[in-house]
């Protein structure tokens, strides 16, 4: 199953910042199970979305060039002809990783639910399908796309960080941080993307367009940089934190 919201991004912009997040979002829902199909058709419908329902994997990927940018996929790992990871892939390699992605799946294992934030899905969510924790997830993932896909080339805040993509420039209350060309690249992804879990393989391939051998320090030692030079630290409202075999995630706290 999968459940992408389509919706223009200025207008759902403004949406989400005013707080009204569920007016004329198009979600396509791809299920192999009737029931469960219209389970999540109820669910989203009677929260304000428009729900359209595809049962195989093949037609949404081939509905995808046509429709306009989506705003969030819902995906199930095992659909009639092609996986929700197959399809994930497929998403990433083509799409790249600003559209945010859920797995919704019985699968529950550690290893699954590993292999799947690895490939780069947002959040995981094991059925059966609780209403109010699927509403809770697609809102916050709603929240943070909205928050992580500012313009390029518009400058924002994130706390007292100030993130300025045109002159290349992060600033801490207001003082401007020097930064090497990958250190900023690596930070702008965690602010841009806050809360969002980040794999290793991610990492390389978002940053340093290549993979780096788990051998490699490359990583760490960036990592390691730009905590000490930014000072992502919870008296700063962050905190830079690592998941064992998951990965990274730039948290946002409650400052000291």
């Amino acid at each position: 199953m999968w459940v992408i919201i389509s919706v223009s991004r200025r207008a759902a912009r403004r949406r989400l910042v005013s707080g009204d997040f569920h007016m004329n979002l198009h979600i396509a829902s791809l299920e192999d199970d009737s029931a469960q199909a219209q389970l999540i058709a109820r669910i989203l419908e009677n929260a304000g979305y428009r729900c359209t329902i595809y049962t195989t994997g093949r037609s949404l990927l081939a509905a995808l060039p046509r429709v306009a940018p989506f705003d969030l996929l819902l995906l199930d790992w095992e659909v009639p002809d092609i996986s929700g990871l197959e399809v994930l892939r497929w998403v990433r390699s083509r799409q790249g990783h600003a559209l945010p992605v859920m797995f919704l799946t019985s699968r529950s294992s550690e290893a699954d639910l590993v292999e799947g934030l690895m490939a780069g899905a947002d959040d995981y969510m094991i059925k059966p399908i609780r209403e109010h924790e699927l509403l809770a997830r697609v809102a916050a993932l709603l929240r943070r796309s909205n928050f992580g896909q500012a313009s390029e080339r518009q400058a924002f805040d994130v706390g007292p960080y100030h993130i300025d993509p045109a002159q290349g420039v992060i600033s801490l209350h207001g003082q401007e941080i020097d930064l090497a060309p990958k250190e900023y690249e690596l930070a702008q992804l965690f602010f841009r993307n806050p809360d969002r879990l980040f794999s290793r393989d991610v990492l390389s391939n978002s940053v340093w367009n290549r993979d780096i051998p788990a051998t490699s320090r490359t990583i760490d030692t960036h990592l390691s940089n730009i905590r000490r030079k930014l000072s992502l630290r919870p008296e700063n409202g962050v905190r830079l934190s690592a998941s064992y075999a998951l990965g990274y995630r730039l948290e946002l706290v409650e400052p000291s």
